[in-house]
């Protein structure tokens, strides 16, 4: 609240001052418009400002850059602070000069004309070599920080390779040959190296809590570092608009313990869960309406099934590379992580996958929404809900 007060300190200080400067000119010319002396326009306006300064400035929102829970977000935070405070300490000299000269030299009650001066060649050089000193010394502070973060302290980080598709995250841990979605886990103290990719457009990995964001550009991968100090969950989102789903296209970094995600690594790297009961005919329903073109379920996908799958897609297949299902109940969410996994969330989902999440490629190419003999009915629903919820 510190922080909030100050701002608004300033903001009502600097009104007051400007009020006092128009009464003053008023005073001696009477061409001011009124409207600047209309206290309710100018306090309604101030109340405007102050709230649209303060809305970013909340550290309990979950995608909050004013709380940096990692080293990456914590040293472009104090940068942040250090250019903020440079450019409102410029403001507040440059327009206290305004208004100390707008005040001293305003006309007067005379006839006589003022004494007239032309060019001062200190003044002239001084706001020439002040900014430009100004620049350099912020320009020096913001490489260094660019390269202080350029790649990751640590000699042996966990390595992740991010790859973003409309509209979801996908997340493979190469050392482990597990590959996950919308959900990336890592442990918490332990630095992490990615490696963004993106196969169709330029997107953007923010996680605001973590890291600044980094644009992932086709056939040109990025990389990146973070490390998170505390256990928890973290929102993320793509940065860069890239199509209708831009908005909807989320996902979460989970940070466990040491031990949780030794546990969680253990239990990704273990194949593919033997469905039984309802779940068995689930599986054979999810074989039946094809989903097995697009999802899989035995176990991470190589890189030759990627490729091709999006190589088909690309050229007018009614295919495309859609998240790892081998252990989809083991997530917190689902469908570019706007939802929670539950099984009200899985059936809404199946029942109508556009109104859902609109722009969705399954809803566009997946023969069960697209071919009239392969519509789900209520029983390959729960069916496939039980499938897809046994899969841990």
């Amino acid at each position: 609240m510190t922080l909030y007060k100050a701002v608004g300190r300033v903001l009502v200080s600097f009104l007051h001052i400007c009020l006092q400067l128009f009464r003053s000119i008023n005073q001696t010319r009477k061409t001011v418009p009124p409207i600047l002396f209309n206290y309710r326009y100018w306090f309604l306006h101030a109340l405007l400002i102050l709230g649209l300064g303060l809305v970013g400035c909340s550290t309990s929102d979950p995608q909050s850059t004013f709380d940096a829970s990692g080293p990456v977000a914590r040293t472009q935070l104090d940068l942040f602070w250090l250019i903020l405070w440079g450019a409102l300490a410029i403001f507040v000299l440059v327009g206290g000069i305004l208004v100390y000269s707008v005040i001293r030299f305003r006309e007067k009650n005379q006839q006589e004309l003022p004494v007239q001066t032309e060019g001062n060649r200190f003044l002239e050089f001084a706001w020439t070599l002040i900014p430009a000193l100004m620049l350099i010394v912020l320009s020096v502070i913001t490489v260094r920080t660019i390269f202080e973060l350029d790649s990751p302290p640590s000699d042996n980080p966990l390595r992740v390779e991010v790859v973003a598709h409309q509209w979801w995250f996908e997340a493979i841990y190469p050392d482990y040959g597990v590959t996950t979605a919308n959900d990336i886990v890592v442990p918490v103290g332990m630095d992490v190296d990615i490696t963004l990719i993106s196969p169709d457009v330029i997107h953007s990995f923010w996680v605001p809590k973590l890291a600044g964001k980094q644009d992932v550009v086709p056939n040109h991968p990025n990389k990146m570092w973070f490390r998170a100090d505390k256990v928890g969950t973290f929102y993320g989102q793509c940065a860069e608009f890239c199509g209708i789903a831009h908005a909807l296209m989320k996902f979460t970094v989970v940070v466990k313990d040491e031990k949780g995600f030794q546990d969680w690594m253990i239990g990704q790297q273990r194949g593919p869960v033997v469905a039984t009961g309802q779940a068995a005919v689930g599986a054979q329903v999810f074989a039946a309406k094809g989903c097995l073109a697009c999802h899989s379920t035995n176990g991470a996908d190589s890189t030759t099934i990627r490729d091709s799958r999006d190589m088909l897609f690309r050229q007018g297949q009614a295919i495309t590379h859609g998240p790892n299902l081998t252990h989809f109940a083991s997530r917190d969410t689902f469908a570019g992580a706007i939802e929670n996994i539950t099984e009200e969330n899985l059936t809404s989902w199946l029942v109508d996958p556009e109104s859902f999440k609109p722009g969705n490629r399954m809803a566009r190419l997946a023969p069960a929404f697209n071919d009239s003999s392969l519509a789900l009915g209520d029983e390959d629903i729960a069916a496939l809900v039980a499938y897809l919820m046994s899969l841990k």
